[in-house]
């Protein structure tokens, strides 16, 4: 009797999963496969769970990005799988009273140790990549979710990597924790939706000109590009049981779209927790300063979607093992999907599957 409640349950989870599907295939009918493009020169950025993301992602991709704004971030693999960890000790998100930030609390050396086993294993990119990157990091003074004790540890990190010549870090901007722009969003000491402030100050113009150095004035106009959603299920089955919403964004200027991506750029911005569609719409996509810069600069925007799940309720991205323990690694479910996505956007052939690494005495990572 038990067996068959526990199949009859089993079976009931599946018809709902099913039913979901179903109802979803009509909203779905608008949305577009991500074209196959030609584009070059991959860099990301990301505010909280998106910076994070970002580091991990240009850490564990290191071959293949060329550089990262991170605002409200910290070093990579900092959690170490341990949601106490991130809420306490890389981010104070559950007891700011009991929150034990303070310089150097991330332990970088053994993270940096950390960093070296992955590659070693070819789990990640081996990190002298990262000597070559170019990398924008902003803590807002006032910010009281990932106070500047993480970032300065970030930095450090990126330091035992590359020259202090590769690196931007701006500290004294008064924001909260929020990505800050010049025209648009909450003022600038303000925490709260949509974590967009108006600071007078343009994060995402000022990353991507670190980044690729002198860009064209932005577009001051209408959007020239167009915002196409596309289907994330295509890169990681099921996504939704993985923190991925079934829809992603790209915004594509008229002249990379025509073009097929030729002599264009990719950057991929991941936005923060409860910046995803479900939470605030397209106002990330639309506000947070990245497409006014593509219009004039044949930049694409990749703009993939992390959704809320059960153990994720703010739509974050992984990077404190909500899903997946390999998440900060090549083959992590999230981090795989975004590379593949922009496998597809740069023309590269997908690699093959990465080989799990092998495991420590203590555990398997």
């Amino acid at each position: 009797m038990e067996w068959c409640t526990t199949w009859r349950s089993w079976l009931a989870a599946l018809l709902g999963l099913l039913l979901g599907l179903l109802t979803a295939a009509g909203a779905l009918a608008q949305v577009e496969l991500l074209p196959p493009m030609a584009a070059g020169q991959v860099s990301v950025s990301g505010l909280s769970s998106g910076g994070y993301m970002a580091v991990q992602f240009e850490v564990a991709f290191s071959a293949t990005v060329r550089g990262a704004g991170i605002i409200a971030g910290g070093p990579y693999f900092c959690a170490q799988g341990s949601v106490y960890t991130a809420t306490t000790r890389c981010s104070c998100t559950s007891d700011v009273f009991a929150c034990r930030v303070h310089p150097g609390g991330t332990r970088i050396a053994d993270l940096i140790v950390l960093t070296d086993w992955f590659a070693a294993d070819g789990a990640i990119d081996p990190p002298e990549g990262l000597a070559s990157h170019k990398v924008w990091m902003l803590s807002g003074s006032v910010d009281s979710i990932v106070p500047q004790p993480v970032m300065t540890d970030l930095y450090n990190y990126y330091r035992h990597y590359m020259a202090a010549s590769q690196i931007v870090y701006r500290r004294m901007l008064p924001a909260e924790h929020a990505l800050p722009t010049d025209q648009y969003g909450n003022p600038c000491a303000h925490l709260g939706s949509p974590y967009l402030n108006n600071c007078t100050y343009d994060a995402a113009g000022q990353l991507l000109q670190w980044i690729y150095g002198p860009l064209l004035p932005r577009n001051s106009g209408p959007p020239a590009g167009r915002v196409m959603a596309f289907v994330q299920s295509e890169f990681l089955p099921f996504p939704t049981l993985h923190g991925m919403a079934t829809v992603g964004y790209l915004y594509l200027p008229k002249s990379c779209e025509d073009s097929a991506g030729a002599g264009c750029r990719l950057h991929v911005a991941f936005h923060g927790c409860l910046q995803d569609i479900d939470s605030i719409g397209t106002t990330f996509i639309d506000h947070a300063g990245y497409n006014a810069w593509a219009d004039s600069n044949r930049l694409m925007i990749l703009y993939p979607q992390a959704s809320a799940i059960a153990p994720n309720p703010e739509a974050c991205w992984d990077w404190f093992a909500y899903d997946d323990a390999r998440y900060a690694l090549k083959s992590g479910h999230q981090m795989a999907a975004v590379k593949r996505m922009v496998d597809r956007l740069t023309g590269v052939q997908p690699a093959a599957s990465v080989s799990p690494p092998r495991c420590r005495p203590d555990r398997c990572i």
